[in-house]
C-alpha cells in the first residue's frame, strides 16, 4: 500500500512579501495611514498655537513637554500592556485615546481659545501613537518568524517614519493652503480613524489577540510595569540593550537642534538648506533600514547595530561638526555627512530581536524597556547639548554623541543570545529551521 507523499511533513515556512510577514501586513498598512494622521501637525501646530491662538512661547513649550513626557511614559507603557491585554487591545487603546483627545481638543478646547484645555487634551493625546505604533511592533516581535524578525522591524520603522515626518508634512503642505490649518487637522483625525479600522478589521494574526505573558505567569497590573524595570537588572543584557536604544536617536534629537544654530549662524546656510539636508538625513535612513534588518537577519544582528549602528554613526555625528569647519558651505559634502547619520540610526534596527532573545517569555516587558530608551532619548539629546554646548561649544557636544555611539558599539558586542554558545551541532531530524535563533 502506498503512503502519500511526505511533501507535508516539514511545515512550509510563513509566505512574506518583500520581507513583510504576510499575516501581519495589514498592521503595517494600519501604522502607516496612522503615523500619517499623527504626523500632519509636525511641521505647523506650534506655529498655530502661537499665531493663531496667540499663545506665548514659554506656554506653546509647556504643551509640548507635556506632550511630550505623556509619549514617553505610553511608549514605556506599551510592552507591558501587550503582555496583559495583547497588542490587539494596547493598539486600539492607543486610538481611541488619540480620537477622543483630538476630537475634544478640536471641537472644544481650540474654538474657545482654552490654554489649559488645549493642555490637558494634547497633553493626553500623547499616550495615543506609541500605544498603537508600540503595540504593532510587540505584535511583530511575537507573531513573525525569528528568522525575518530584523527585516519585519525594518519595514516597521519603514513605514513609521515614512508616515510620520514624511507623508504627514506633505499631507498639510497640500490642504493648508486650501482648507486652512485648522481643517487640516480634522483630516488627520480620519488618517487616524482609517488606520486603527484598518488593524481592527483586517489584521487577523492571532498571536495579538490575547495577552503575551503565560496564563499561570501573568501578573497584575502593577507587577507587570514592575517586571519591565527589575527585567534591565535581572537580566543585564536587556538593561544593556535599552541604554543603547537610548544611545540610539539621542544624537539624533540633539542635531535636530544644535547643528542647524551651528550651519546657519556660523557657516552660512540657509533656514531651506538645512530642512532639504533633514530630507537627506531621513530618506538615507528609510533607504536602510529594511536592507539593515534583513542584513541582521542573515550575517549577525550583534555585529549590524554595534559596527553600522554604533561606529557609523558615531563617525556620522563627527563629520556634521568637522566638515562644515574644514570645507565651509559646501552643500554636497555636508549632505553627505547628514545622510551618513541617517544610515547610522538605520544600522540599530535588529536591537529588538537581540533584547528579546535574552528572555522569549518576557517579550513585552523587555520591549518596554526598549521603548523606555526610546523615549528618554528625546529629552537626553537636547539635555546634553543644552548643559554642555556653553563650556566646550558645538564641537565638544558633537564629540560627546561620538564616544556614547562609541559606547553603544561596546555594549552590544558583549551582548550575548542565550543557548548559542555552547550549543552541540544539532542531528539532522532537528525541526525547522524558522524559529531557531540566529546567530547575533
Amino acid at each position: 500500500m502506498l503512503h502519500p507523499p511526505q511533501k507535508r511533513e516539514p511545515s512550509p515556512p510563513r509566505p512574506a512579501v518583500l520581507g513583510i510577514p504576510r499575516a501581519l501586513i495589514w498592521g503595517y498598512v494600519g501604522v502607516l495611514l496612522f503615523m500619517v494622521g499623527d504626523g500632519v501637525e509636525t511641521s505647523y501646530l506650534p506655529t498655530f498655537f502661537k499665531t493663531d491662538l496667540g499663545f506665548a512661547e514659554a506656554s506653546v513649550g509647556i504643551i509640548f513637554t507635556v506632550y511630550g513626557v505623556t509619549a514617553a511614559v505610553g511608549a514605556f507603557l506599551a510592552g507591558g500592556l501587550c503582555d496583559l491585554w495583547g497588542p490587539r487591545r494596547v493598539m486600539m487603546a492607543g486610538a481611541a485615546c488619540w480620537a477622543v483627545c483630538h476630537t475634544l481638543m478640536l471641537a472644544v478646547a481650540v474654538p474657545a481659545h482654552s490654554y489649559w484645555l488645549i493642555l490637558f487634551t494634547y497633553g493626553l493625546r500623547g499616550f495615543g501613537y506609541p500605544l498603537f505604533a508600540y503595540g504593532f511592533m510587540v505584535w511583530i516581535m511575537a507573531g513573525a518568524p525569528e528568522r525575518q524578525l530584523g527585516k519585519a522591524l525594518g519595514w516597521f520603522w519603514f513605514c513609521f517614519t515614512m508616515g510620520y515626518p514624511v507623508l504627514g508634512s506633505a499631507l498639510v503642505s497640500l490642504l493648508k493652503p486650501t482648507i486652512g490649518f485648522y481643517h487640516t487637522l480634522w483630516v488627520s483625525l480620519a488618517m487616524i480613524v482609517a488606520g486603527a479600522l484598518v488593524v481592527l478589521l483586517l489584521l487577523r494574526e492571532r498571536t495579538g489577540f490575547q495577552g503575551l505573558s503565560r496564563e499561570p505567569e501573568r501578573h497584575g497590573l502593577s507587577r507587570t510595569f514592575l517586571g519591565c524595570f527589575t527585567v534591565m537588572f535581572t537580566k543585564p543584557s536587556v538593561g544593556m540593550g535599552a541604554l543603547v536604544r537610548l544611545i540610539n536617536t539621542t544624537s539624533q534629537f540633539g542635531v535636530w537642534v544644535f547643528i542647524p544654530l551651528f550651519l546657519v549662524d556660523r557657516i552660512g546656510f540657509s533656514a531651506q538648506e538645512w530642512a532639504s539636508l533633514l530630507i537627506v538625513m531621513m530618506v538615507s535612513n528609510l533607504a536602510c533600514v529594511v536592507l539593515f534588518g534583513a542584513l541582521g537577519d542573515r550575517w549577525s544582528r550583534r555585529k549590524t547595530v554595534a559596527w553600522l549602528g554604533g561606529a557609523v554613526s558615531a563617525l556620522a555625528c563627527l563629520a556634521l561638526y568637522y566638515v562644515p569647519q574644514a570645507a565651509g558651505h559646501d552643500y554636497p559634502l555636508v549632505a553627505v555627512a547628514a545622510g551618513a547619520l541617517g544610515v547610522g540610526m538605520a544600522g540599530y534596527v535588529p536591537l529588538p530581536p537581540l533584547m528579546t532573545s535574552q528572555d522569549p517569555e518576557r517579550k513585552g516587558q523587555i520591549m518596554s524597556a526598549y521603548t523606555l530608551g526610546a523615549g528618554a532619548s528625546m529629552a537626553l539629546g537636547p539635555l546634553i547639548g543644552t548643559l554642555f554646548i556653553g563650556s566646550i561649544g558645538i564641537g565638544g557636544v558633537m564629540w560627546i554623541y561620538a564616544v556614547l555611539h562609541l559606547i553603544s558599539t561596546v555594549l552590544v558586542l558583549t551582548m550575548k543570545t542565550p543557548g548559542t554558545r555552547a550549543e552541540p551541532a544539532a542531528p539532522v531530524a532537528a525541526p525547522p529551521r524558522e524559529r531557531q535563533p540566529v546567530e547575533r
